[in-house]
């Protein structure tokens, strides 16, 4: 099959294109071939790898993926050849007691496809049959692969963990991210006012588009902590979705008493400073996620498939030109979601 992978850990230049040995379904898999993949930060970060990651080489990135299935495996019932599906990342194991209790993205031997499992970089792909959701005849693979991992990972956080009730104000730290755009309209679809910090006229003008209520620009106003105060009336935001971390010290500013910071990421760094007055004087409190169960991706992939939500989508590159994606993605030249088109 062709595929785009990596035998070492470096920059772009590291990923190849070529043949590779299409998988084969173990019992209770199904083989899907792809039709669209989407690009992920984590491609990135895990072909630059990291201390203590170890992959069979080569590995083949990406979380994301939509397409048709191939081949059902051993075991599996009520799937088809040539069914459309979109693909869930989060691999629990299915038998942990996590896993029994629907808490999948607690597994005790948890794996995210494309990060420490072969991944959507290629024509096909083996995954459990659990880790699929039907799509609607004719619905646009780009778009579903684009919404599979963000939204999951945002209706997770926003809903399932932070409890995001109507009428409640939200802060969103990043405009054009996949996360955040997904964040954008979870939050307005639960009947949220959203407000969003971001950087220049285009990401803003995005995240409006998809129902930002409230538009800060961090380059004309970098103490944004003010501005979304002026922009609340002085009350602050119930809950700030900061997935940079270094920002949290102005997000913890621009929460209003018992406000709530959500997180699924650092896209800043790692570690930063806390100053511990704003959460004991404040009642605040730091929810963190990772990814979502698969019933939370049934939820939200339903409403996707309903057009009740929007996916942000950029730019489609073809499979062979993976290299300039990731080049596009690590710039931050994208607005919404860039996919790769797998012929």
């Amino acid at each position: 099959m062709k595929s785009v992978y990596f035998y070492q850990h470096g920059g772009a230049d590291v990923l190849q294109y070529g043949e590779l040995p299409t998988p084969q379904p173990k019992p209770g898999e199904v083989l899907v071939r792809l039709r669209a993949a989407a690009l992920n930060r984590l491609d990135l970060w895990v072909r630059e790898g990291w201390p203590g990651l170890k992959l069979a080489m080569p590995h083949i990135p990406g979380a994301d993926g939509a397409g048709e299935i191939a081949e059902p495996g051993e075991g599996v019932s009520g799937w088809n050849v040539g069914d459309a599906v979109v693909i869930n990342a989060n691999l629990g194991c299915g038998n942990c007691d996590f896993c029994q209790k629907g808490q999948d993205n607690l597994c005790r031997n948890w794996h995210l496809l494309g990060e420490t499992t072969s991944g959507t970089y290629a024509q096909f792909v083996s995954v459990p049959a659990r880790q699929l959701f039907r799509l609607p005849a004719g619905f646009d693979f780009h778009t579903a692969a684009a919404a599979s991992l963000v939204f999951q990972t945002a209706w997770h956080s926003l809903v399932v963990r932070g409890g995001l009730q109507p009428g409640e104000t939200v802060l969103i730290v990043g405009a054009s991210g996949g996360v955040n755009t997904a964040s954008i309209q979870i939050a307005k679809y639960i009947g949220a006012r959203v407000v969003v910090v971001g950087a220049g006229t285009g990401k803003l003008a995005l995240a409006e588009s998809l129902g930002a209520d409230v538009l800060i620009d961090r380059e004309k106003a970098p103490e944004w902590a003010k501005a979304v105060f002026t922009a609340t009336n002085r009350q602050g935001v119930d809950v700030v979705v900061d997935n940079v971390g270094v920002t949290f010290p102005l997000s913890m500013r621009a929460l209003r008493k018992g406000g709530r910071i959500l997180t699924v990421g650092n896209t800043g760094g790692p570690k930063f400073e806390i100053d511990n007055r704003f959460i004991f004087s404040k009642h605040l409190s730091i929810i963190g996620s990772t990814m979502g169960t698969i019933q939370d991706f049934a939820d939200v992939m339903g409403l996707v498939a309903a057009g009740k939500l929007s996916v942000a989508r950029d730019k489609i590159y073809p499979l062979v030109e993976a290299r300039a994606a990731q080049e596009r993605l690590a710039q931050n030249e994208q607005l919404g979601k860039i996919t790769l088109e797998i012929e």
